[in-house]
């Protein structure tokens, strides 16, 4: 009997004790609530800043390498041998020069063979056609004498091209940079012979970001240095924009860098491009830390008097600690940048240092 008084005097106690705990934790929960509503009754002191619209041309740089505009690999279009090579490697050519001639001894027995064939049928046609006039061949003899003439033709102009394919001459106008063949050497249709590389113009590729890319535009113009002649300056123009960027979303930019004499860069050395945007409009930015709980919220405060105004945006580029503002704010607005932990909508504020 008296284990059962003595379990239910604890069994009392302990909800008594638990009631008791209760009622203290909801007196102090109170207690600091009504504390932050005293704290808040004040003006709650913000950092400003001036809506104002400014130019910002920001530039950027895109690093790569330069390359020739213009580069091919020459392959014998004939089979024979070398007889006399009139370049080496690092001589400069014109297109139409002689570079090389091969040996078109049988070659050119061909053509006169070809030729005389070629005049013998000229002269049967035309005694057929002249026959036919007075009924002395019929319409198909005419025909075929015709048939075998323009066959022969055909049979002359193919062995004058190969005739002419002994003279190698320079497709472009270039530099020979590499020599495959030396002077007596055999060739067969097909092998290379040179690579001939057009340094007067230089194309430098680069990769730009997709926030960066946008702003490019075919024909623009582009300051170019490298790391060989840094005092120099050349000038580029866009030639090339790709319509589709990597993984990475970076697109291809190719422009043409004219050569400058005296300074000549060279296909393979580093160049640096300087993108400047030269209609860059006046555009919004405002510092990062005006985002309430970060740039993707796309939500600020703004001052209305003196009074916390949410403000939704659209936010655009970011450049270092400052965010582009594409819509939402106007100039003249007067928004916070600092102090927006204690904001609700219609709060009371203060610009600190007097800024309003």
């Amino acid at each position: 009997m008296k284990k059962f008084i003595i379990w239910g005097l604890v069994t009392i106690g302990a909800v008594v004790l638990i009631m008791w705990k209760l009622g203290a934790n909801k007196k102090a929960n109170e207690a600091k609530t009504e504390f932050v509503k005293q704290s808040n009754i004040g003006d709650i002191p913000v950092l400003v800043q001036k809506v104002s619209r400014n130019d910002f041309s920001q530039g950027f740089l895109a690093n790569g390498n330069f390359e020739p505009v213009r580069e091919l690999s020459y392959l014998a279009e004939t089979a024979g041998r070398v007889t006399k090579l009139l370049v080496d490697e690092g001589s400069v050519v014109r297109q139409g020069q002689p570079i090389a001639y091969i040996d078109g001894q049988l070659l050119n027995t061909d053509l006169e063979s070809a030729k005389a064939n070629l005049n013998q049928l000229k002269v049967d046609k035309e005694r057929y056609e002249s026959a036919f006039q007075t009924g002395g061949v019929t319409q198909k003899q005419m025909d075929d004498a015709r048939l075998q003439y323009d066959i022969a033709k055909t049979r002359y102009e193919a062995a004058s091209r190969r005739v002419s394919d002994t003279y190698v001459k320079a497709p472009i106008s270039g530099i020979i940079n590499k020599k495959y063949i030396e002077q007596g050497a055999y060739l067969s249709v097909g092998n290379k012979m040179f690579d001939i590389v057009d340094v007067s113009r230089l194309k430098l590729a680069v990769s730009v970001p997709e926030g960066q890319v946008v702003t490019l535009k075919t024909g623009q113009k582009v300051q170019v240095t490298s790391n060989v002649f840094p005092e120099t300056q050349y000038e580029g123009t866009i030639t090339f924009i790709a319509a589709k960027g990597d993984n990475s979303l970076n697109y291809p930019v190719e422009m043409e860098v004219r050569n400058i004499d005296g300074k000549d860069l060279k296909a393979g050395m580093y160049g640096t491009a300087h993108f400047v945007d030269p209609n860059a409009a006046k555009t919004i930015f405002i510092a990062r830390t005006a985002f309430v709980g970060g740039v993707n919220s796309n939500t600020v405060y703004i001052m209305d008097g003196n009074v916390a105004r949410k403000r939704k945006v659209v936010a655009g580029r970011i450049v270092g600690d400052q965010v582009e503002i594409r819509e939402g704010l106007n100039e003249g607005d007067t928004v916070i940048t600092s102090g927006q932990i204690n904001l609700t909508e219609g709060a009371v504020v203060v610009a600190q240092n007097g800024k309003k």
